[in-house]
């Protein structure tokens, strides 16, 4: 869960630290008091792209930073390892975001990270719905995989989807196959060409820059023979170095017998003359091992230059002009040999399609099975929300060619008035409606739903009193088996949370600024009667009974 929120300098707050705990949180306050901040304090730690208006003016930077605890961390240090992060340590994950003028970072555990990765976390992390955020619920795909989960059919589909990639490979290769028919005869020559012509060089790519740097050599022969030569002269010619520091001997010698306490300040000039000797040596024997054949210098320039006209052609590296070579003679393999490989190939895709055809069966059983218990046990919720004569379904449609999710397709159908033909979910234009069909499909999934945290923001906009208080009693179930944030208007609904909270707005200096606090007891029913509209001991009774009511 998330057990730590703090916000510093974004929009109207300057500074703030939050602690959760478990269940049901209620966040309540008057409009434009800032309870929009948390929101986007939590859609800045989900990846959401940050705009620079967001921070708090006069400020350079603003920071959201997100402590959760996992319960599992096994999915969340497979994303971080993915992306060469290390896990984590134990089980708490630390997001960071911090945007400024110029540029935004983002960090997990004190490694910096990019957008897409915080994205992929976030995706594990929290749920969050708006009011108008429901595209996870309206996607047909994410429809499925809601289905599958509620049939534990997760392993099921893996093993479909490994005979499904298996069967589209087996059927590229026969149709390459098939496709070979219309080789032309310039194409088969012009393989040909390519394999003898690359196997006539009888290439080694590792011997690649000896034999360059054995070119180079011979084609610099003369000068460096002449160079290596004036560096001998200069060392044992007339005058040169080595005749010098002989001199500098006899008087380095002169001197320690005057003196021997200077020994040890010139016996690095034996070593020097011992070293300058080898190496004039070495000079002269390499300059005499430069006398290159002028025959071995032609053979070694003409290999050079076939290798050279071989990488121009098919590859910038000798890697490269092998790999085609491989490629040509797979090509032509295929070709010449493609009446066995088609009866080949033929005989192992059909046994690829039975494999298909029955772990696709066995999926398809798996879901029919399962998909009239998931719409009775939605529609369950939906009657705990008010909708009484509401009918929902979840009819399965046949696919014509297998896919990557199965034989089939899905698309919930809601019908929230009797008589009435029942419609996609897509198509429901009414926010309240939606979000009550979202928090039942969420309730009706709560045990198979692994995301740690749930975020609603308003859902409960454009319901009656009644109703509320049905969404309250579901958030507050939900708030069993997840953590549960419930931003709302209604105090049906934050009578219902296990701790509440507040967001106020105060001015100081003549800077105005949000802050939250906890409410219980007196202050927490001064907050839900001004959630009722005020009034007197009537409001305060009221609102004394929706605390009761919750906690019974």
């Amino acid at each position: 869960m998330l057990t730590l929120l703090k916000i510093r300098n974004l929009a109207l707050v300057d500074e703030l630290v939050w602690e959760l705990g478990p269940g049901l949180i209620g966040v309540t306050g008057e409009t434009g008091a800032g309870k929009s901040v948390i929101v986007g304090a939590l859609k800045l730690v989900l990846g959401e792209r940050a705009e620079k208006s967001l921070i708090r003016t006069g400020e350079e930077t603003c920071s959201v930073e997100a402590v959760f605890d996992l319960q599992d961390p096994a999915a969340i240090n497979a994303i971080l390892e993915d992306g060469g992060l290390a896990p984590c340590d134990e089980t708490q994950l630390i997001v960071r975001r911090i945007i400024g003028q110029a540029n935004t970072r983002q960090f997990v555990n004190d490694s910096p990270v990019t957008l897409a990765l915080l994205k992929r976390l976030g995706e594990h992390l929290v749920d969050l719905h708006g009011p108008h955020e429901h595209q996870s619920l309206l996607s047909a795909e994410r429809q499925l995989a809601m289905l599958d989960a509620y049939a534990g059919a997760e392993a099921t589909l893996a093993g479909y989807r490994e005979h499904y990639r298996t069967w589209r490979r087996k059927t590229t290769e026969l149709e390459a196959i098939r496709h070979a028919e219309n080789a032309s005869e310039q194409e088969l020559e012009l393989l040909h060409y390519q394999v003898h012509e690359i196997d006539t060089a009888n290439l080694r790519p590792e011997d690649e820059q000896d034999l360059e740097d054995r070119w180079r050599r011979a084609s610099n022969a003369s000068r460096l023979v002449e160079t290596a030569a004036a560096a001998v002269a200069a060392l044992n010619g007339e005058d040169g170095i080595l005749e010098r520091l002989g001199e500098l001997q006899r008087h380095s010698r002169e001197l320690e017998k005057l003196d021997p306490s200077i020994r040890d300040r010139t016996a690095s000039l034996e070593t020097a003359c011992l070293e300058l000797q080898d190496l004039e040596t070495a000079l002269a024997e390499y300059a005499e091992a430069l006398d290159i054949d002028p025959a071995a210098a032609a053979s070694l320039e003409e290999r050079v230059n076939l290798i050279e006209s071989l990488r121009r052609k098919y590859g910038p590296s000798l890697a490269d002009v092998m790999a085609r070579r491989e490629a040509a003679a797979a090509r032509l393999d295929t070709i010449e040999n493609r009446s066995g490989k088609l009866a080949a190939l033929a005989s192992e895709l059909a046994a690829c399609r039975a494999a298909l055809d029955a772990s696709g069966q066995t999926l398809t059983a798996t879901r029919r099975k399962a998909a009239p218990r998931l719409a009775r046990e939605i529609s369950s919720q939906l009657m705990d929300l008010g909708f009484l004569k509401a009918s929902f379904e979840a009819p399965l449609q046949a696919q014509t060619e297998p896919g990557l999710q199965g034989f089939e397709a899905i698309e919930f159908q809601f019908g929230p008035n009797p008589g009435e033909p029942l419609l996609p979910l897509r198509q429901i234009a009414s926010s309240g409606e939606i979000s009550r069909v979202m928090l039942a499909v969420k309730s009706a999934l709560a045990e198979q739903d692994a995301t740690p945290l749930m975020v609603f923001d308003e859902i409960d906009a454009n319901v009656g009193g009644e109703i509320a208080r049905a969404v309250g009693r579901k958030m507050a179930a939900l708030g069993t088996r997840h953590q549960v944030v419930a931003i709302t208007h209604f105090p049906q609904v934050a009578a219902s949370a296990t701790d509440h909270f507040v967001v106020a707005k105060e001015v100081s200096g003549g800077r105005t600024r949000s802050r939250l606090f906890r409410v219980h007891g007196a202050t927490r029913i001064a907050e839900l009667v001004r959630m009722l509209g005020g009034g007197g001991e009537q409001a305060r009774a009221m609102a004394a009974a929706l605390l009761a009511c919750a906690s019974s």
